[in-house]
């Protein structure tokens, strides 16, 4: 197992990362997920630490609560051994004030946390959404408090755009208070709208990209083809998330097959060594509901890909140029000696 530094903090993370959405099952959506039980999430969280992980991502609204509460069981003993990251901003109860980012969520979600994780310190704390009612000060200075206690030791964000990473970095230092060490991005060969300006921004930064459904909500696991679209049973059926361009998309799984079956593994472990092989990607989440899937996406760790598969890759799978960026050197090429 590979371990990168997380942004500009000195905390190694595996490059893989065991996402916890598939425990439990209060909710209607953790339910689609998967809703394992307790000894299967142990079991998981057994298998991953065996192979080398020490992180692992849980938020409040997973299950209702029981992810991290299964989560924090599973790790009874470990919890010194390992990086956990969770999150808030989801809606948590039916009152006006239990959802959002407002001082009085995140302290008692904080607290909530705490408790169900049976810790008494989060290592990255991250905000799940941004919340357009909440002023950014109010939110930032919330999260440093926090650091400050003790009850955090990093911050991180979750499905914000560049422009409001760059915004919530610059309040931060322009207030001398701890600021955003990663973002956790939807990113995947079927998605890659985050090359447009969320990676540039925290490369820019440095901060760290932690990428979430990485195989595009199971869409690049194999078994979606243009013959066989899944049956009634499957997680595409019930909850069809994040959204695909199906057509690219199974472009992008012909060439993923044909790389697999080359290679004799699966179009699953090329989909997550493609992203591993991303200068960007500081850790990929996994999710599984079985130990044949978690051992199956583990052996991506570590795999190369040769230039050939790269660019096969890339020829399918990238974004079409748009403004300011339909020739990003005609802006720049001037600027470097012996280009013009």
């Amino acid at each position: 197992m590979k371990y990168n530094l997380l942004g500009n903090t000195g905390l190694l993370v595996s490059e893989l990362c065991l996402g916890t959405m598939t425990f439990g099952g209060k909710d209607p959506m953790s339910a689609a997920m998967g809703a394992i039980d307790y000894e299967t999430a142990e079991r998981l969280v057994h298998e991953a630490l065996g192979a080398g992980i020490n992180f692992f991502d849980t938020a409040n609204v997973y299950g209702g609560g029981e992810s991290e509460e299964m989560l924090g069981r599973s790790l009874k003993g470990k919890r010194h051994e390992v990086v956990i990251a969770t999150k808030s901003g989801f809606r948590m109860g039916p009152g006006p004030n239990q959802v959002g980012l407002s001082r009085v969520h995140i302290m008692q979600q904080v607290e909530e946390s705490l408790k169900r994780l049976g810790t008494d310190y989060i290592d990255l704390y991250q905000i799940h959404r941004p919340d357009p009612l909440t002023d950014w000060e109010e939110i930032l200075r919330t999260l440093d408090e926090l650091v400050h206690s003790g009850k955090v030791r990093y911050t991180g964000c979750s499905n914000l755009q560049g422009w409001q990473i760059m915004k919530a970095n610059g309040i931060s230092r322009q207030l001398g208070m701890h600021s955003f060490k990663s973002s956790q991005s939807y990113y995947s060969l079927a998605g890659r709208d985050v090359e447009r300006d969320i990676i540039p921004v925290l490369q820019d930064q440095k901060m760290g990209l932690l990428v979430w459904s990485p195989m595009a909500g199971g869409f690049l696991s194999g078994k979606y083809t243009r013959e066989n679209q899944g049956g009634a049973e499957d997680r595409r059926s019930k909850f069809d998330f994040p959204p695909v361009d199906r057509e690219k998309g199974y472009d992008i799984i012909d060439v993923l097959q044909g790389i697999a079956a080359a290679r004799e593994t699966t179009a699953a472990r090329i989909a997550l060594a493609w992203l591993l092989n991303q200068p960007a990607v500081t850790s990929v989440i996994i999710g599984a509901k079985r130990s044949d899937q978690l051992q199956d996406n583990l052996g991506a760790s570590g795999m190369v890909l040769s230039g050939d598969e790269l660019s096969r890759l890339e020829e399918i799978s990238r974004l079409k140029p748009e403004y300011p960026l339909w020739n990003p050197l005609a802006y720049t090429e001037d600027r470097y000696p012996g280009t013009v």
